[in-house]
């Protein structure tokens, strides 16, 4: 079984790597692999992508690595591998970002990516700090994960749902904020698992042993 984190130089993985090594230990899920290779992709039983930063950067920064996306895709659309989006990986998985400009995701999952827009002007953008999941659909990712638990979030984009049957979990941060996303064998985390403690490593565990 090998388990590959998707690196576009977009953002330091030393702690996803190193939560996700934890994680596939404990539930014996084999090899964990920090890759820019499409090749690596290309063989995976699972694949991350995270991102840090900005969606149109993130788009073009993956594409930036030749072979790379078409690879990713092609694990995702054609090979059904367990697939999870952290932050803007989650963000990508939306038909269109629209940050600083329009740009194209990989309408994966029916959204847009808009800007948060608290109704309490006293909040401040971006959403910074620990926030409770209020979980809302059911999945294999979320065995043991409740309304209440405690998850990291550090952006100014959300998901707004096409069709909200698609949205597992949500925040209150002046009016509903997308936390979990999923479809097939697609899943999509606003906040960092690997810096949400007890709560993520039990996603990332959940993930590490789930078959679509």
């Amino acid at each position: 079984m090998l388990t590959v984190l998707v690196d576009y130089d977009s953002g330091n993985l030393h702690s996803a790597e190193k939560a996700f090594e934890r994680m596939a230990r404990e539930v014996d899920a084999g090899q964990v692999l920090v890759s820019q290779r499409p090749e690596d992709v290309a063989r995976a039983d699972r694949v991350v992508l995270p991102g840090d930063g900005a969606f149109p950067a993130c788009r073009r920064g993956l594409q930036g690595f030749a072979g790379l996306e078409e690879a990713v895709l092609d694990a995702v659309r054609s090979r059904a591998v367990p697939f999870l989006g952290i932050c803007v990986g989650m963000q990508m998985l939306a038909t269109v970002g629209r940050e600083y400009e329009e740009v194209p995701g990989f309408d994966l999952i029916g959204g847009a990516i808009e800007r948060i827009v608290p109704d309490d002007p006293g909040l401040k953008v971006p959403h910074m700090g620990w926030n409770d999941l209020i979980v809302t659909g059911a999945h294999p990712v979320l065995d043991g994960v409740s309304t209440g638990d405690h998850a990291y979030f550090v952006h100014s984009y959300q998901m707004v749902m096409t069709d909200v049957s698609d949205r597992l979990a949500h925040v209150e941060y002046g009016g509903d904020v997308t936390a979990i996303v999923a479809r097939d064998n697609v899943v999509g985390t606003q906040f960092h698992p690997e810096k949400s403690q007890a709560t993520g490593l039990r996603l990332i565990a959940n993930f590490l042993r789930w078959t679509p």
